[in-house]
């Protein structure tokens, strides 16, 4: 809970700014909308867990560093919703951002998130101008082309995807950030932090391709089946449901081992295995079964 709050105060803190006098107030009011509330807030908390494991506890600036990892999510949701991609009516059992407001509007919040993200830790890191490069490099390759979600997202775009670099850019991109971005902002080699981004990534979207195929709109928070509807590859497709599941559950286990020893080791392991519980409950693998 104590990480929840923290993550909740820094995202209202970069927020806030864009709530001052001569902000156009849809834009205000629609960019508020889209990180408020979240969903499970996995990324920013891998963040700060692996800066606490790296010596830093209760850091301001792993703190910021998580926010802008989320803000940067929020925006691959928004453009994600878009007409020109899913045409996605909900998000987290609510109107997706377009359908709230508009179409116009989504795609400003999107880009607004994107820039708001890098504002955010150029801010934070005033005071620590030795970390802020690499910090910047590592959400700008999360974000951009031709390793991050940008990419990710374009790969919809050709007529032929490979699957696995699919996955690693459109949602491992992200987790690479918060593990990586979670070592430099307490100032540690984020060398050793890599493959466990690179797996948690992967583990996600393999989770997400199950949970498309055989969850409810009500438990997904937004339509099921799209992968289908828009004829995405996935893991499901390719794998069955049986077989992804059993890579996703190979990769969790990688991630788990991969984790170097520190002194939060095994509050991350714990953290890995709830995560993978939540995101493949009991009663969805039953239904995979």
């Amino acid at each position: 809970m104590e990480s929840t709050s923290a993550i909740e105060q820094a995202l209202e803190v970069a927020v806030a700014s864009c709530d001052t006098l001569g902000c156009p107030p849809r834009l205000a009011a629609a960019i508020r909308y889209a990180v408020f509330p979240g969903g499970a807030r996995i990324r920013p908390r891998l963040c700060l867990a692996i800066a606490a494991g790296c010596g830093e506890p209760h850091s301001p600036l792993a703190e910021a560093t998580a926010a802008s990892i989320e803000l940067l999510h929020c925006a691959s949701l928004v453009h994600d919703d878009l007409p020109c991609f899913d045409n996605a009516a909900l998000r987290r059992n609510r109107p997706s951002v377009h359908r709230a407001f508009d179409e116009r509007i989504a795609l400003l919040v999107g880009d607004a998130l994107i820039v708001l993200a890098f504002q955010n830790v150029a801010r934070a890191f005033a005071g620590a101008a030795p970390r802020l490069p690499g910090i910047v490099l590592a959400l700008g390759r999360a974000a951009g082309a031709p390793g991050g979600i940008v990419a990710g997202q374009a790969w919809e775009c050709e007529t032929a995807t490979p699957l696995e670099e699919y996955r690693r850019l459109k949602t491992g991109a992200l987790f690479v950030a918060a593990t990586v971005g979670g070592a430099l902002s307490a100032g540690a080699d984020p060398a050793p932090w890599l493959v466990l981004g690179e797996r948690l990534g992967e583990a996600y979207q393999i989770a997400d391709d199950i949970r498309d195929a055989l969850g409810t709109d009500d438990e997904l928070g937004k339509p099921a089946g799209r992968d289908a509807d828009l004829g995405r590859p996935t893991a499901v497709g390719e794998l069955g449901v049986a077989g992804a599941v059993k890579h996703f559950e190979r990769l969790i286990a990688e991630a788990n081992a991969s984790i170097p020893p520190c002194p939060g080791a095994e509050f991350l392991r714990e953290l890995v295995d709830l995560e993978a519980q939540r995101l493949l409950p009991a009663s969805l693998l039953q239904r995979a079964a």
